[in-house]
């Protein structure tokens, strides 16, 4: 998604997604408010991109097993292994430097 796009072209597109997923998967919107626990014209709004309560858009997400693409809004990990030995403390003890072994 572009991120030039409205608010309202994300949720329009947000809601065609949701739509093909419950096609794909051959549910009614009947089957997918039931198993969500939700109203028809809840799932009815998400589809067509007039948005819901958030609680609703992860019912739905579950029961259309796509509840992953809410994993994709995490950020990202950032952790550097060579940045935390950086950050370690100073030193304490010096060591003498070692001698090669003699074969």
């Amino acid at each position: 998604m572009d991120q030039a796009n409205t608010t309202e072209e994300l949720m329009i597109n947000l809601g065609e997604q949701l739509r093909s997923q419950r096609l794909r998967m051959n549910l009614t919107l009947e089957e997918v408010a039931q198993s969500a626990g939700v109203s028809i014209n809840a799932v009815r709004r998400l589809e067509a991109g007039e948005g819901s309560a958030l609680a609703s858009f992860v019912s739905v997400l579950k029961v259309l097993g796509r509840a992953d693409w809410l994993a994709t809004l995490k950020p990202a990990v950032t952790i550097n292994p060579l940045d935390m030995l950086r950050q370690r403390g100073a030193r304490q003890r010096a060591s003498k430097p070692r001698q090669p072994k003699e074969v």
